[in-house]
């Protein structure tokens, strides 16, 4: 077993609330590697973002959810204590969570037909990273 270095990959977001598909940015560091079989694990070391799996067939589905994670948790509410104005975005960030661990197989992100990789912004836009670390079944580094 190999334990990669841990890789960053930076994200830069462009509306406050909005997701990412970063799929292809994991599976070149991946193939990068030379990982063939194991886990890739994907975190953001953010308290305002997220990272989840969500379906990247149909671009309604990112709205839906921004949508609805919007009504659940308003910007604005009257309890709010948080004094950066940016509560939503942490309770937001702690809905969604804020890492996914991924199997690997034949070279490739065992993901489902419809599934992506997404990074979630909600207190944006800004410059952020997603963190990678793959651990991989294959031989020992040289």
């Amino acid at each position: 077993m190999r334990v990669h270095k841990l890789m960053s990959e930076t994200i830069e977001t462009s509306s406050r609330v909005q997701m990412v598909d970063i799929t292809q940015r994991i599976q070149k560091l991946m193939l990068a590697n030379r990982v063939e079989s194991g886990l890739a694990v994907v975190v953001v070391p953010h308290t305002t973002a997220g990272i989840t799996l969500q379906e990247n067939a149909d671009p309604n589905t990112q709205h839906d959810l921004l949508k609805k994670l919007e009504s659940l948790v308003p910007q604005m509410e009257s309890f709010y204590q948080h004094d950066e104005g940016n509560s939503d975005a942490h309770v937001k960030s702690a809905l969604v969570g804020n890492s996914v661990t991924l199997p690997i197989a034949a070279g490739r992100l065992v993901l489902g037909k419809w599934q992506a990789v997404y990074f979630c912004e909600f207190d944006g836009p800004r410059e952020r990273r997603v963190q990678v670390k793959f651990i991989d079944e294959g031989t020992e580094l040289d």
